[in-house]
């Protein structure tokens, strides 16, 4: 039975990092104004759980054996009261350094209050295995709704639950299938490694190397306003880009800067990009489907002094064009256990220069009848992976809200708030410059 199966590589290797100080469990953070309430958000949560089969699971067995059963407890919800609403961002970084306790659900949610009871952040942390990006901010949508509903007094009867979704390797094209997948599988490996070796990019040195069961997630976050976030889009159309090309960019720009801020000559750079596999499987998948339906593409890049910031998001571009085309979206998910399994035995080395998971503009509502959604973004643990530039970018309501998460001690806040300045530098120049 789908509800009951065995977990597939990739969510395997989720499980595991769940284990590494809750690495890679995704935080996704609303900011609501409109007083919610602990009791409203209580029954929306059991809603929701109705709803989601895979929110009534359970990851349970040994390490080489993990299976979905049905069994979980009702969503657990804290309520955090606070003085500012600038102390929101602790009560995340706990969130992202506090493993799910995957044996009796994989999900939890944090009430965060203020004395000025019109404002809330709500925060819901799900485990990796189950959901990506576009499916966590879309379920916040839906607790929203639900919150509403009931807060409107609208009672709701017969909620219709989604069918969980099957192995993703049921889920990819024919030609995915039989026997010669293994060896093109393997083939896949070895180009991989064989052409990092060769390139050999640089990465972001370790401050200090300590145990994986040491290190801690934290982020750093930044707008763009819409006027910034505007021209940058139209921008990148005009260049021949992505806004995806256009932030890689500029990340690695900040990290060349970093790594060597003189000559710069012949500075090999990669850069890690998750993209969607939602529209480009056998059946396209909707996003209010909760699963981990992503695949990542790693461009690799040679930078000078005179690097110009288009030319190298358009390089950026060219490679994901070229990689979207390829099977290879989908034997880097049917291999990533043993992707992880490497690095996790190579705690110290950064498996790439930087990385970027961008969902774009999140297409949901802002008004939910008595609650107002100001803001929403989402942000992956990150503490087994350390020296590593990384950033979760969504845009709402024209501004681009950018998360950028690294491990500690690895690189130190104050390291990652000079990088992340030059990056927002990079982007606002580049963006103001141009309209002048």
């Amino acid at each position: 039975m789908i509800n009951h199966r065995k977990l597939t590589p990739v969510e395997q290797s989720m499980e595991i990092l769940n284990r590494c100080a809750g690495s890679l469990n995704i935080v996704t953070i609303s900011r609501v104004k409109g007083g919610l309430k602990e009791e409203i958000v209580r029954q929306a949560l059991d809603l929701i759980q109705t709803r989601h089969p895979r929110l009534k699971s359970c990851i349970v067995g040994a390490l080489d054996s993990l299976h979905f059963k049905f069994g979980a407890r009702k969503i657990p919800l804290r309520v955090v009261s606070k003085q500012t609403s600038e102390q929101w961002q602790e009560v995340v970084v706990s969130e992202l350094n506090q493993p799910i306790d995957s044996e009796n659900g994989l999900i939890r949610a944090v009430l965060i209050t203020f004395p000025n009871d019109k404002l809330n952040y709500l925060l819901t942390t799900l485990h990796h295995a189950i959901s990506d990006g576009l499916s966590t901010i879309q379920l916040h949508s839906e607790i929203l709704t639900y919150c509403h509903k009931i807060v409107d007094g609208e009672k709701e009867e017969n909620i219709h639950s989604l069918h969980p979704l099957p192995d993703i390797q049921e889920l990819m094209p024919k030609s995915m299938d039989g026997n010669i997948t293994s060896f093109k599988r393997l083939l896949f490996l070895l180009r991989h490694i064989i052409k990092l070796r060769l390139r050999r990019p640089k990465t972001l040195s370790f401050e200090k190397c300590v145990p994986l069961e040491l290190r801690r997630s934290n982020m750093v976050q930044r707008k763009l306003n819409q006027e910034i976030t505007a021209q940058l889009i139209e921008l990148c159309k005009k260049e021949r880009t992505t806004v995806q090309g256009a932030l890689c960019a500029a990340m690695m720009l900040a990290v060349a800067r970093e790594i060597d801020s003189k000559s710069r000559a012949n500075l090999r750079l990669s850069c890690n990009s998750y993209i969607d596999l939602r529209k480009r499987l056998q059946t396209e998948i909707h996003r209010e489907n909760l699963g981990i339906l992503v695949s990542a593409i790693i461009s690799l890049h040679t930078l000078d002094i005179n690097t110009y910031f288009w030319d190298l998001a358009r390089d950026v571009r060219q490679q994901l064009k070229v990689g979207l085309e390829s099977e290879d979206i989908f034997n880097i998910v049917l291999m990533s256990k043993k992707i992880y399994q490497y690095l996790l035995s190579h705690p110290n080395e950064a498996p790439t220069t930087v990385s970027v998971t961008n969902i774009g503009r999140t297409d949901i509502p802002n008004n939910y009848g008595f609650f107002q959604l100001e803001e929403i973004s989402f942000v992956p643990g990150q503490a087994a992976f350390g020296a590593i530039f990384a950033a979760a970018v969504t845009t709402f309501q024209g501004i681009m809200i950018l998360n950028f998460m690294f491990s500690e001690p690895s690189i130190s806040k104050e390291r990652i708030e000079i990088l992340v300045n030059h990056t927002i530098s990079y982007i606002v120049d580049v963006s103001k410059k141009n309209y002048i």
